[in-house]
This record gives structure tokens, sequence and C-alpha cells, in this order.
């Protein structure tokens, strides 16, 4: 199956060149022609990447990069205007992996994207951690049991992950508290221990005895790796 890509430019020139040149080398290309547009595609497509102009109507590619990458890894390629260097540490500070000053060459667009996309592969293989019928996918966000999906929340599947990420290791509650929620977090200190017993509701067989988050008494939690 081609690989998806959308392409956001509000430049009609620019998104034709484009997509032919992609399409050429074997994408499937989906087109948009603002920030609202973009979004909507991005929703109901799905795409492996996203080509992002930063200058358009209704809602620019800045906004637009950062309500994606508030939920979404996709890989992002940021389209700025010559010579605007502050614009392109903008376009990297909110999630962009490339970027590309305009004009540009379709030529160099392709071998970005292909680069790109070999290296976000590579990525999802090592990202992917399995442990006899739990899986969890780091790049898709997924958690499957027996293949089956499981719902989790943002700060469940970031909790779950940093634990299976360092099996055996022992993570003190504020350490938890700090890698999830940040340095700032001021809210309930009991929030650790609630969304702990809410992933063992989901994904063990026994929530009261658990095989994977094991509780180290006194300290806070680890993941076991054994998957017996």
């Amino acid at each position: 199956m081609a690989e998806k890509i959308l392409l956001v430019d509000d430049e009609e020139a620019i998104l034709d060149v484009s997509r032919r040149y992609l399409e050429r080398d074997g994408y499937h290309v989906i087109t948009a022609e603002d920030g609202e547009e973009a979004i909507k595609r991005w929703q109901l497509e799905k795409p492996d990447l996203i080509v992002l102009d930063l200058m358009m109507p209704v809602k620019d590619g800045m906004e637009t990069a950062e309500e994606i990458r508030a939920i979404d890894d996709v890989p992002i390629i940021m389209l700025t205007a010559l010579g605007q260097e502050r614009d392109r540490l903008l376009g990297l500070t909110v999630g962009a992996d490339d970027y590309l000053t305009k004009p540009f060459s379709p030529r160099e667009l392709v071998l970005r994207v292909r680069n790109i996309l070999r290296r976000t592969k590579r990525q999802h293989v090592e990202a992917l951690l399995t442990f006899g019928e739990l899986t969890i996918d780091e790049t898709k966000r997924k958690v499957t049991i027996n293949g089956a999906a499981v719902d989790l929340t943002v700060k469940e599947f970031d909790l779950l992950y940093l634990l299976a990420s360092h099996p055996t290791r022992v993570f003190p509650r504020s350490q938890l508290i700090e890698a999830i929620w940040g340095y700032e977090f001021d809210g309930d200190a009991n929030t650790i221990n609630v969304h702990v017993r809410r992933l063992r509701e989901k994904i063990e067989k026994d929530s009261a005895a658990p095989k994977w988050i094991k509780t180290v008494w006194g300290i806070g939690y680890k993941f076991e790796e054994a998957s017996s």
C-alpha cells in the first residue's frame, strides 16, 4: 500500500507540481489549501507524513502543526519563506521534523519525504514493545492485548510506555509525576496511584495480582517484563 502524504499549501502551482513529483515516486497524495482543511484531512485520512506551508489563510501552519502535534507524532515538513530564519526555528520548535525554504526543488522535497519516512519506519520498529500478549506501539500510540486494542488516555499511555521501555527499573512516584506531568504539576499526589490502578484494570487479567505493573512498596512502581 502506497504511503500517504498530506500536502498543504495555498499556492495552486506548488500543490500541483509537488503532487505530481510525489505521485511519480509512488506516494498517495492528498491536498489541502488552508489549515482548517488540513486538520479535517488529517483526521479523516491519517497520513504518513504532512508537508505544511507556514503562511496560509484561515489557520496558519504554526497553529495547524501545534494542533496536530498535540496528539499525533506524524512527521511534518514545514515550508517557509526565503530568509525567514525565525519562522524556521519556530517551525522546529512546534515539532516540525524538517523544513524547506521556498522556492524549493520538487526533487528535493521527494528526497526529504523519502528519507524521513525511511527513518520513521526504522524508529517505528525500535518503538514497538512486546511482552507476551501485550504490545505497545509508541509511534502509533496504540496498545493491544492478543491483538485487541486497549483504550488508554494520553497520560495512561505515557505512563505505561515510560515504565515498559525501562523494564525492572523502579520509578519513584515523584519521578513519574515529573516525567509525565512536568515540573509544575500541582495536582493531587495520589494521581499516579489512580492512573496505575486504571492501567491495571485495562491491561491486567487480575488487577489485584498484576503481572506487568508492580508496586515497589514505599517507593513507586516498575514494569515486569516476564511474559509468563
